[in-house]
């Protein structure tokens, strides 16, 4: 099956002017607008790394023509790592449910990538996390008075989960999904390194790579999927010791509890497997993350956190295969009228 029509590279002939919504190159019958994101103050070592000849980082929003005339709400979508919005068919289930979609390509990443970027860099979680905010805005201007679901997958799901816990009490969204999150760097497709070796590294080259290789997983995707192998590479995105270093500040926030307001959805796949190119369990196991230690941190989100776990599923439920996918699709429109549902009558 597949969820896009391929289309060219995203090069410096096809970044659109700030602002307006254009043409998607990537997907017929969507369109995208292009914003400038928020910088953090200059002079860090993390920061001067990705600000090569000065460039400023910027975040594309992307929907679909074809929305519901009058929502229950929005969904806004925010991707993983080494990854980007392509799955049409996730948009699709949400209009089925009676839903608008907005989905956001974060900085330094798919539609966002600039010549000179460093691919899906972040030297602190509160850049994507400003992203994923002012999506969520733009969802709120666009539909006003309607409930705002967040759905993310993987780190895109840890960045949602501590800005979700940030705006708990003003400016945050209505509901949580997180597909297999990242919440714990152990036993993941990471290769662990000690904090307190990862610190300092961070602080004076946060450019070096700790972690590289080939994403199997990515690999075999683009057998039945189609989508930008630049943009989400089968070869891997090496993994830099400043990102790693964010991203470990966020899982052991995450490992000391959140205080998330809104129902929390937590899915994730029935099992774990090892990331090789083939194997016994074609795509039916997350092997990229710890589907246990998900289970284990997921209640700890919030008063009011949600478990699905999906038998067959693959790291990225909305990519399993047809029966598993259906399930996951099923349990996060159910959940999304549970949310409606209790909007109304809370």
């Amino acid at each position: 099956m597949t969820g896009a029509v391929p289309g060219a590279r995203v090069g410096p002939a096809d970044v659109p002017v700030p602002g307006r919504w254009v043409p998607d190159p990537l997907l017929d019958g969507h369109e995208t607008r292009t914003l400038p994101a928020w910088r953090p103050a200059a002079g860090g070592p993390a920061w001067r790394a990705v600000a090569v000849g000065g460039a400023a980082p910027v975040l594309t929003l992307v929907r679909p023509l074809d929305q519901p005339a009058d929502p229950l709400g929005v969904v806004v979508h925010l991707h993983g790592y080494n990854d980007y919005y392509f799955e049409t068919h996730l948009a699709e289930a949400v209009r089925a449910a009676g839903w608008a979609f907005l989905a956001v390509d974060a900085r330094r990443a798919g539609r966002s990538l600039r010549p000179g970027d460093v691919p899906h860099y972040q030297g602190d979680l509160r850049e994507q996390a400003s992203d994923l905010g002012r999506a969520v805005a733009a969802a709120r201007s666009a539909w006003p008075g309607v409930p705002v679901a967040v759905h993310a997958h993987s780190t895109g799901g840890l960045v949602a989960a501590l800005w979700a816990h940030a705006h708990r009490v003003r400016g945050g969204a209505d509901a949580v999904v997180l597909n297999s999150p990242f919440l714990a760097v152990e036993r993941s497709w990471v290769t662990p390194l000690q904090d307190q070796a990862l610190r300092p590294l961070a602080r004076t080259s946060p450019l070096r790579v700790v972690s590289s290789g080939p994403s199997h997983y990515a690999g075999r995707m683009r057998e039945r999927w189609q989508f930008d192998t630049d943009l989400k590479r089968p070869d891997g995105v090496p993994v830099r010791a400043g990102w790693l270093a964010a991203v470990r500040a966020g899982q052991r926030r995450v490992a000391a509890g959140l205080e998330i307001a809104v129902p929390v959805l937590v899915a994730r796949s029935a099992r774990s497997g090892a990331d090789v190119a083939a194997g016994d369990h074609p795509d039916t196991v997350d092997t990229v993350l710890d589907v246990a230690t998900i289970a284990a941190l997921g209640p700890g989100l919030g008063p009011d956190v949600r478990a699905l776990v999906v038998d067959g599923g693959a790291h990225d439920l909305a990519l399993s295969h047809d029966a598993p996918r259906a399930a996951y699709l099923a349990g996060v429109t159910h959940f999304l009228g549970d949310v409606v549902r209790e909007r109304r009558h809370g």
